[in-house]
C-alpha cells in the first residue's frame, strides 16, 4: 500500500508503523477472525460483558434497549491487517491526513482529522492466490467494533447485521488492472461486513447507497482506498513485478540529463536533481511554463502583474501561465508504464511518463466530505489546466 503524498516519502521520514508504503507479508501465525455467534442484548451491561470476553466482536446499537453483538472467532486461514489514525497496537499501518503539495511543510497542523482512528481492515488468505479483501472499520484495543445509534446500520435479508462507518471507506478498482491501458473505475463504499454499495448522498449521510451485487470487496492491483483524508494505492506482488523500479527511474533521470537539455534563452545546461535532493531547488534545475510546456532554466523575467506572482509569459511562445520547477516523480508504484519522463502535472510540476500522467489526470479522487477532483499522485495537489498535465518541450544542446 502506498500513500498518495509527498513524492514517495513522509516529511519526517518513515518511522515505525507510520510509513509512506507498507508491505503485507504472511504472518508467522494466523490472526484472522470470522463471524460466529450472534447475541441480541437488551441492557448495555450485558453488551459490555460480551465484548469484554477477549473475543473479537462487532456491536450494533439499534436503540437504548437493544444491541446486536456479533462475536468473531479465530480463522486459521486468514491474516488480518488494520489501518487507521490511531497509534494503538491493533493498528498495523498508521495514516495521517494528506496535505496537498502547496501546504507541504512540517508545521502544518491538522485541526480535526476526518480519518477514523480504526478506519479499515484488510483480510488476506494465507494460501494461494492470497486473495485480499477490505472491510470498513477496524477492531480497537478491546477487540471491538462499535456502531453507535447514529451510525448507518441495517439487517440484511439473510438476517446478518451490517453497517457503515461515519465518513465511510471508499474503493475504486481501475478498469483493465494497473497497466498502460488502465481506465478509472467507479467509486464504491465498502460496508463493515465487506459488501459493496453505491456512494451515499453525502459522505456521512445515514441512508446507505444501493447494494452492488455483481461487485466484491476483493482488492485488485491498482485499487484505490479512500479513508476521507488519505488515499491509499494497493499494489499486488505480481503488479509490482511489472512496474518500473527505483533504479529504472534513476536511469531515466540520468538518461534525460545525459542528453544535456538547455535553457533556450540562457543556453545553460539543465539537469534534474538526484532523487535524494528532491526538496531543494538547485541551480541547474529545469523549470517549465505549464501552459505550453516549454522547459527553461530559472529566470526572473516575464511577470505579467504583481498580483499573480506565478503567472509568467513564456519567451518562446508568449503563452501566459504558471512557471514552476520540475521534479521527477519518485514513487515507482504510481507509474503504469516504464516510459520516459516527458509530462508534468499542473500546477505542481511533478514529472512522469505520458501514460502515467494521463491516467492520474483522469482519476477523480475524493476531496473532503463531498467533492472529487484529480490530484497529483506525488504530492496530492489539486490538478488544474486544460488537461491537468502538459507535454514538456525540451531544447537540446546547440552544439
Amino acid at each position: 500500500m502506498t500513500r498518495d503524498r509527498y513524492n514517495g516519502s513522509l516529511p519526517n521520514g518513515d518511522r515505525g508503523r507510520r510509513k509512506s508504503r507498507f508491505a503485507l507479508y504472511k504472518r508467522p501465525k494466523a490472526n484472522g477472525v470470522k463471524p460466529s455467534t450472534v447475541h441480541v442484548i437488551s441492557t448495555p451491561q450485558a453488551s459490555k460483558a460480551i465484548s469484554c470476553k477477549g473475543q473479537h466482536s462487532i456491536s450494533y446499537t439499534l436503540s437504548r434497549n437493544q444491541t446486536v453483538v456479533v462475536e468473531y472467532t479465530h480463522d486459521k486461514d486468514t491474516d488480518m491487517f488494520q489501518v487507521g489514525r490511531s497509534t494503538e497496537s491493533p493498528i498495523d499501518f498508521v495514516v495521517t491526513d494528506t496535505i496537498s503539495g502547496s501546504q507541504n511543510n512540517d508545521e502544518t497542523q491538522i485541526t480535526q482529522s476526518t480519518i477514523s482512528r480504526f478506519a479499515c481492515r484488510i483480510v488476506c488468505d494465507r494460501n494461494a492466490p492470497y486473495t485480499a479483501r477490505i472491510f470498513a472499520a477496524g477492531f480497537d484495543s478491546s477487540k471491538n467494533i462499535f456502531l453507535g445509534e447514529k451510525a448507518a446500520k441495517w439487517k440484511n435479508p439473510d438476517g446478518h447485521m451490517d453497517g457503515l462507518t461515519t465518513n465511510g471507506v471508499l474503493v475504486m478498482h481501475p478498469k483493465g488492472g494497473f497497466t498502460e491501458e488502465s481506465k478509472p473505475g467507479v467509486w464504491r463504499e465498502i460496508s463493515v461486513c465487506g459488501d459493496v454499495y453505491t456512494l451515499r448522498e453525502t459522505r456521512s449521510a445515514q441512508q446507505r447507497g444501493k447494494l452492488v451485487e455483481n461487485e466484491t470487496n476483493i482488492l485488485q492491483d491498482g485499487s484505490l482506498i479512500d479513508l476521507c483524508g488519505a488515499t491509499l494505492l494497493w499494489r499486488t506482488a505480481d503488479g509490482l513485478f511489472h512496474t518500473p523500479t527505483q533504479k529504472h527511474i534513476e536511469a531515466l533521470r540520468q538518461e534525460i540529463n545525459a542528453a544535456r537539455p538547455q535553457c533556450p534563452v540562457g543556453l545553460n545546461t539543465l539537469a534534474f536533481p538526484s532523487i535524494n535532493r528532491k526538496d531543494v531547488v538547485e541551480e541547474k534545475q529545469p523549470w517549465a511554463y505549464l501552459s505550453c510546456g516549454h522547459v527553461h532554466g530559472y529566470h526572473n523575467w516575464g511577470h505579467r502583474s504583481d498580483t499573480e506572482a506565478n503567472e509568467r509569459e513564456c519567451p518562446m511562445c508568449r503563452t501566459v501561465g504558471p512557471y514552476v520547477p520540475l521534479w521527477l516523480g519518485c514513487e515507482a508504484g504510481f507509474y503504469v508504464d516504464a516510459g520516459p519522463p516527458t509530462y508534468a502535472f499542473t500546477p505542481c510540476g511533478h514529472v512522469c511518463s505520458e501514460k502515467s500522467a494521463k491516467y492520474w489526470s483522469q482519476i477523480p479522487l475524493p476531496h473532503g466530505t463531498h467533492a472529487f477532483h484529480a490530484s497529483c499522485p506525488f504530492c496530492a495537489a489539486q490538478l488544474t489546466g486544460e488537461h491537468n498535465c502538459v507535454k514538456l518541450i525540451f531544447q537540446g544542446p546547440i552544439d
